[in-house]
């Protein structure tokens, strides 16, 4: 089982690059990629390591982005085996990173030496999206490095992101978009006082009810034919000092709402903020946007990528916008046909993340595939 992709895929694995740490894993990939002809540019912001890695010099540009940083691992005596020394067992490849997404990173370097020894004259350019802060903020990795891409003219037509998209078998379900992400904070400001004289104070909790109950009841779209519909969710609710006789002072909340291209982040933020003034609340909201929703619904990678996973597995594959968020949604915004295309998820950011590791080989052949379809 010790191919040129498993090989790199452990090499990586070895790498400690808890976010924003690299470890050397850009270094690795880099040697690789500049051997094939790719010239290097680091764009490091802060303490991330960024790569722009590119081959060839006109013509549309097919990118494969990725990231090098991993989540930690948790206390790594719950592991089977050390999270940082990739172990075959039973035809699992044991790891951080195995799945997210390390295998993809090791399946797209191979898959480009292979292309690029069979098409040395190769239509258009290939280049490489790395970054090591995917997991973590997400603040000076991809879009830092789209940003200086942007403001010097360099557009992105087509873009394969490794993250591990199937679910069953490899190829199985492809991500062709994702839902946005709506972040608030939010404070109710009530009056503080003992529970035994509650007319002489305000009590935060029950003036909130009736509008968190409207919140959850509200219909935000209905969705289409590639989003379900926008939700909202509270995801933590405190208020009180930890005594059971003070009515407190105030509730604080957390809320997201994952949303559709159905909705807008202003328009929701809008309709939001109407339903608490309809309550006569007293409060304050701050909004964050993490990531605006995005969908490849056709177009050449689409075709190109459908039809590498049935050559190479034999298998059709489902088009899917399920899921977080990802990097993806740094460069879909510019106008590029975009995928997320990767080994099985059913072990990311859990104890024993692992990959199987016959399914390394044909995820290079199918990354190969597609280049060859594109650029070939």
């Amino acid at each position: 089982m010790h191919n040129p992709t498993v090989q790199l895929a452990e090499d990586l694995i070895r790498r400690p690059s808890v976010t924003p740490e690299d470890a050397g894993c850009l270094t690795i990939m880099g040697e690789r990629l500049e051997a094939i002809g790719f010239h290097l540019e680091k764009m490091d912001v802060g303490d991330v390591q960024n790569l722009w890695a590119v081959r060839g010099s006109e013509g549309p540009i097919l990118a494969f982005a990725g990231h090098t940083d991993v989540v930690p691992t948790g206390n790594p005596d719950n592991w089977r085996f050390p999270p940082f020394e990739p172990t075959h067992q039973d035809g699992f490849l044991y790891g951080r990173g195995a799945a997210d997404m390390k295998g993809s990173l090791a399946a797209m370097v191979t898959a480009c030496e292979r292309f690029v020894a069979e098409h040395p004259n190769h239509r258009g350019r290939i280049a490489f999206l790395l970054t090591s802060d995917e997991e973590g903020p997400a603040i000076n990795g991809t879009v830092k490095v789209m940003e200086t891409l942007t403001r010097r003219g360099d557009f992105i037509d087509y873009c394969v992101v490794g993250e591990p998209s199937s679910t069953t078998t490899l190829g199985d379900v492809v991500k062709n978009g994702r839902r946005g992400s709506l972040n608030a904070s939010l404070t109710i400001k009530g009056v503080q006082g003992h529970v035994a004289y509650p007319h002489l104070a305000d009590n935060p909790i029950h003036r909130f009810s009736p509008a968190l109950s409207e919140l959850c009841a509200e219909q935000w779209d209905d969705g289409n034919d590639f989003f379900p519909a926008t939700s909202f969710q509270v995801s933590n609710i405190n208020a009180g000092t930890g005594a059971t006789n003070v009515i407190p002072g105030d509730v604080h909340c957390l809320i997201n709402f994952r949303f559709s291209t159905e909705s807008t982040d202003s328009g929701l933020m809008a309709r939001t903020e109407a339903i608490l003034d309809k309550h006569g609340l007293d409060y304050h909201i701050d909004w964050n946007t993490s990531g605006q929703p995005f969908l490849t619904d056709h177009g050449e990678l689409i075709d190109a990528t459908v039809a590498a996973i049935k050559e190479v597995t034999g298998q059709d594959t489902e088009l899917s916008t399920s899921g977080g968020t990802s990097d993806g949604r740094f460069i879909a915004p510019t106008g590029t046909q975009l995928v997320e295309l990767g080994p099985r998820n059913a072990t990311i950011h859990k104890v024993d993340e692992r990959i199987e590791a016959a399914d390394l080989e044909p995820l290079s052949v199918i990354y190969q595939v597609i280049l060859k379809n594109l650029l070939g």
